[in-house]
């Protein structure tokens, strides 16, 4: 059985393996969960969790535990920069599950459960072109604004999901 609960301060290590899977840095050759801790570019989506404006749910499987999460943050200074950036009060999603949940509705219960915890909001996030999450995200009210080039050089899309939606 699948249930949806808050992200808590214990989570953070489970969350920096979400953001490895959420970021396809399991895809980059010589990355790892460790090391994407120190790359400042990811690195905001986790490190100091906790902050005003940080709201999270996480996918627990009753029989084997955490297995997804979806996560807002709000831009830092330095993520100004970044071709996500909105605005200061538009957070960042990040959002990912663990390898065989894929296809099962998890990304959908995470996702639902996040935006009726902040379905007023602004939302922000970026996606590789071809990531098949895309249509996911399109379901839930989420617009292509941007093509931009992504850390490894490929093509992501921003997308945006405009506040006000229930």
């Amino acid at each position: 059985m699948l249930s949806l609960r808050p992200v808590e301060t214990v989570d953070v290590d489970f969350l920096w393996r979400m953001l490895f899977r959420a970021s396809w840095s399991h895809l980059d050759e010589g990355s790892t969960e460790v090391s994407i801790r120190s790359r400042e570019d990811l690195a905001f989506h986790v490190e100091g969790w906790g902050r005003a404006g940080d709201d999270g749910v996480v996918a627990v499987d009753s029989a084997v535990g955490p297995v997804g999460a979806a996560w807002l943050r709000l831009p830092t200074e330095v993520q100004r920069l970044d071709p996500a950036f909105v605005a200061d009060d538009v957070p960042e999603l990040a959002i990912a599950v663990e390898d065989g949940y894929e296809g099962r509705g998890v990304g959908s219960r995470l996702l639902e459960g996040l935006l009726v915890r902040n379905g007023g909001r602004t939302i922000v996030l970026t996606a590789r072109t071809t990531n098949p999450a895309i249509r996911l995200y399109e379901r839930f009210g989420f617009e292509v604004v941007d093509t931009i080039t992504n850390r490894v050089g490929t093509r992501s899309v921003k997308m945006v999901r405009p506040g006000g939606r229930g």
